[in-house]
């Protein structure tokens, strides 16, 4: 039975792929698209909110997922894509911007209205939200970086089908409840159904979430408003001549899985929805949140006439002073919140550049493609500029490790095949289902000690909590202390402190704020102190943490995460 089972899967794997094999042939040259013909688009804005008699109140809000077609060049044919909207027309990629106010309530009733088919390949024999009528498309809704309640987090397992006609086994509600009673950040809304992680935001599902708290927020008079301060979600696509989105229909160990591959590039950089888009700007300080939206592609972005980042805030939380660098590095996920100052600019034109390889951090070199994301074109007249880069920001708690109340270590796995290509990956030796292991105390920190026992960097993301980056230390003698972990599986047992003493890396200044994501380096072991707490306040959280399905940390690049670097996180009181 079990054998007829496994055929079964296999052969539904080949039916989902063999429509695409042709695919490769049919690759379009991204030499063939002219870059920066397209204007940058500003994605719509919607609000969570009204005024009512001079009081903020919430605002009900309905966002459907829709199948449309987007053009994203102007020379590329229009492209069947899945995107997030008020309506099928209004659905844009990324998403609406959703703009929320500290304090006030955001009710989401997240819609599914996408066909019964994908329009992207997947593999079933990766763990996946497999209807029971194996029609229609699982979705759910995760709010990165969100401080809310388990219900709301988008569960890999509370997926939903078109109208709900089906939900997955830790589905509860239809309306979601962010009570944006954290600080005043970044966040972004993307898809995060079982094992359809990948497929899902490569066909679209991504948008933009900004908590905003004018009490905080204006003193600093950082650049503001619809001109000077814009959301830029940067993504990587390859397109086929008919303008569909390619992603590879044969895995690399296509007897074990038929269509996962461990990461996926595309040969074209996107932002806002448009290929190597252009801006053209004025003289004068703009405030730019950049998201790195791609399933696995790091950006080390940097600016081609040497203009510099002004760091203010790094993913969801406000630096305590700005930090000056001249290239960024952004793993999948991170969001770096910088100010660019036009007035500097000895030239009149400046590409954003990216020059890190793929996969990170020992892969290939970037190339005349997708090495270029945008360009700003600056205008020649100087202009009085009323923006400001205050000397200090805002100040959060810093990160006592005396108060940590339990020190956890936490193993990343990689399995190869006889052919030593990659099969899956765990933490901690654990697949996602297996019994939770990781429970903190709601109102307490932890130590988390985060060991990389693979080749990959690998972006660390773990929802509800913040936590900031103590060190990196490398591992010596990497390989005895590896073939011991993956006997014993216990870094105490194997005697970590014995290995976990070779050079430091440096965190970078604009990354020892208060972060959501952070880059694991390979042989390397990473502290962190874990905070399962407001950081701006010493009030409760106003929801039960300790709720049902809890919450999960993962490696954010998505093909990793789908199989399945990914563990269940569950609080208690």
């Amino acid at each position: 039975m079990e054998r007829i089972l496994v055929f079964n899967i296999f052969c539904l794997a080949l039916l989902i792929v063999l429509p695409t094999i042709w695919a490769e042939d049919n690759l379009i040259s991204p030499s063939k698209l002219e870059k920066f013909v397209d204007e940058l688009p500003d994605m719509p804005k919607i609000q969570s909110f009204e005024v009512v008699n001079g009081v903020f109140k919430s605002k009900p809000l309905e966002i459907g997922m829709f199948k449309k077609l987007w053009k994203f060049h102007r020379d590329l044919p229009p492209t069947p894509v899945y995107a997030y909207g008020t309506s099928k027309r209004n659905a844009t990629i990324p998403g609406p911007t959703i703009e929320a106010i500290h304090g006030v309530d955001a009710f989401v009733t997240w819609q599914n209205h996408l066909p019964s088919n994908h329009i992207l390949p997947w593999d079933p024999t990766i763990p996946t939200a497999l209807p029971r009528t194996k029609k229609g498309i699982p979705t759910v809704v995760h709010l990165h970086g969100s401080i809310g309640e388990p219900e709301s987090d988008g569960h890999a397992h509370s997926w939903f089908t078109r109208r709900f006609k089906e939900v997955g086994p830790t589905w509860t509600k239809k309306e979601y409840h962010y009570p944006n009673s954290q600080h005043p950040g970044n966040l972004w809304y993307h898809d995060h159904a079982m094992g359809l992680t990948r497929v899902n935001l490569l066909a679209g599902l991504i948008g933009a979430y900004i908590i905003r708290d004018r009490d905080v927020e204006t003193p600093l008079r950082l650049p503001c408003g619809d001109e000077f301060d814009r959301t830029l979600m940067v993504f990587d696509r390859s397109f086929l001549t008919n303008g569909s989105i390619y992603m590879n229909s044969t895995g690399n160990n296509p007897s074990i899985h038929p269509q996962w591959q461990p990461e996926y590039f595309g040969d074209a950089i996107i932002v806002n929805g448009k290929a190597w888009p252009r801006l053209t700007v004025r003289r004068r300080k703009y405030r730019f949140r950049i998201i790195n939206a791609s399933n696995a592609r790091f950006f080390r972005f940097f600016f081609s006439n040497g203009l510099k980042f002004i760091h203010v805030a790094d993913d969801s939380a406000y630096l305590e002073k700005p930090v000056i660098t001249n290239e960024t590095l952004l793993a999948p996920s991170e969001i770096a919140d910088v100010i660019v100052d036009f007035s500097k600019s000895k030239s009149d034109s400046a590409i954003l550049g990216n020059d890190a390889v793929y996969p990170y951090p020992s892969g290939d070199a970037v190339n005349e493609d997708n090495g270029k994301v945008m360009k700003f074109i600056i205008k020649k007249e100087p202009e009085h500029d009323t923006w400001r880069v205050p000397k200090t920001l805002v100040k959060y708690p810093d990160a006592d490790l005396s108060s940590a109340s339990k020190t956890r270590y936490i193993a990343m796995y990689e399995y190869t095949s006889d052919i030593d290509e990659p099969t899956h990956l765990y933490i901690n030796g654990k697949s996602f289902d297996e019994p939770v292991t990781e429970t903190p105390r709601v109102g307490t920190s932890e130590i988390w000690n985060v060991i990389n026992l693979t080749e990959d960097n690998h972006p660390l993301h773990i929802h509800l909590g913040l936590f900031k980056v103590i060190n990196q230390t490398k591992l010596v003698k990497e390989e005895e202390f590896k073939a011991c972990m993956l006997k014993l599986n216990d870094a105490i047992k194997c005697k970590i402190d014995h290995y976990a003493r070779g050079d430091k890396i440096e965190v970078p200044a604009h990354e020892k704020g208060w972060k959501n994501v952070y880059k694991m380096t390979p042989g390397c072991v990473t502290k962190i102190l874990v905070r399962f707490a407001f950081i701006h306040s010493n009030e409760s959280y106003p929801f039960d943490a300790t709720a049902q399905p809890g919450y999960v940390y993962h490696c954010h690049i998505l093909d990793h995460e789908d199989n399945v670097m990914m563990r269940p996180l569950k609080l208690i009181s």
